[in-house]
C-alpha cells in the first residue's frame, strides 16, 4: 500500500472564520479526517479497531502555518504515517495551494486505547503494525509543555456538541475553546502562526474544565485545561500558539 496518502479539499465557509480565514481548528479536523480516510485505506478503521476494543486517539499535535487558506480555495493534502515509536504512531500532513504553495504542516502523535479500560496499548503490544517512512521534511516531533499557574482562568462546560464517535470532547475542538479565549478584535490583527497541542486525559460531557491562561511576550498564548474530580486536579490539555 502506498504509503502516501493524498486527498483534495475545498475550503468552505464552515472552514473559516468572521474573517475568512481558515480556523486553526480546521486544520486539526483535516489532519484527522485524513488519518483517517488512510487508516481506513490500511485496514485500520475506525470499525476494523473496534472488532478488537481498539480505537485511535491523538496525544500531541504540532502545526506550522506558512499562511492560512480562505473560503472558496481548494487545497491539496497529503499524509504518511511515520515509524512507531515504543509508545506512539506519528503521522506528518502537508497542505498545498492550487499554486502548489505550501500552506501548512502538521505532525501528530497517535496512540492506540483500549475501547473499554481506555487504557494506552503501546505499540510493541497493540498486534497492530504500520508501515512508517520519512521524507525528510517532517516537523520535529512535539515536545510536553509545563504547568500554567498564573494568568486568567475561565470556566467552560464540556456540551454535546463538543463529543465525537468515541464519546469525549474532540481534539479540534480544544482549539476552538482556545480561540474562544480572545475576542474578534484581537484575531483581526494577529493570525497563528505556530501551535502545540498535548492531549492529557478524556473530557467527557457534563465535565466542567477550568482553563488557565496568559498572553505572553511576542505574542504568545500558552493555555491550560484542569478538570477537578473529587479534589484530584486533572490535566486535561494544554497548549501553546504563536501569533505574528
Amino acid at each position: 500500500m502506498e504509503p502516501i496518502y493524498q486527498k483534495e479539499f475545498e475550503v468552505t465557509d464552515m472552514f473559516v472564520d468572521c474573517y475568512g480565514r481558515m480556523k486553526p481548528s480546521k486544520i486539526l479536523f483535516l489532519a484527522q479526517d485524513i488519518a483517517g480516510l488512510h487508516s481506513a485505506q490500511l485496514g485500520l478503521d475506525y470499525d476494523t479497531l473496534a472488532a478488537k476494543r481498539l480505537f485511535w486517539a491523538v496525544t500531541r499535535h504540532r502545526v506550522q502555518i506558512t499562511r492560512l487558506p480562505k473560503s472558496g480555495e481548494k487545497l491539496r493534502v497529503e499524509t504518511w504515517p511515520m515509524p512507531a515509536t515504543r509508545v506512539a504512531y506519528p503521522r506528518s500532513m502537508v497542505a498545498y495551494d492550487e499554486q502548489g504553495m505550501e500552506c501548512f504542516r502538521s505532525i501528530s502523535l497517535w496512540v492506540l486505547m483500549n475501547l473499554d479500560t481506555r487504557n494506552m496499548i503501546l505499540p510493541g503490544k497493540s498486534g497492530i503494525s504500520v508501515l512508517g517512512t520519512i521524507r525528510g521534511t517532517e516537523l520535529p516531533s512535539p515536545g510536553g509543555l509545563m504547568v500554567l499557574h498564573t494568568g486568567s482562568s475561565q470556566e467552560r462546560s464540556v456540551c454535546f456538541t463538543d463529543l465525537d464517535r468515541n464519546g469525549h470532547m474532540n481534539n479540534t475542538r480544544c482549539m476552538d475553546w482556545i480561540d474562544d479565549l480572545m475576542p474578534s478584535v484581537f484575531h483581526a490583527g494577529h493570525i497563528v502562526k505556530e501551535f502545540t497541542v498535548c492531549y492529557f486525559s478524556e473530557a467527557k460531557e457534563g465535565q466542567r474544565l477550568l482553563l488557565n491562561w496568559e498572553l505572553g511576550e511576542e505574542n504568545t498564548l500558552q493555555v491550560d485545561a484542569h478538570r477537578f474530580v473529587e479534589d484530584n486536579d486533572q490535566r486535561v490539555f494544554s497548549a501553546k500558539i504563536l501569533y505574528e
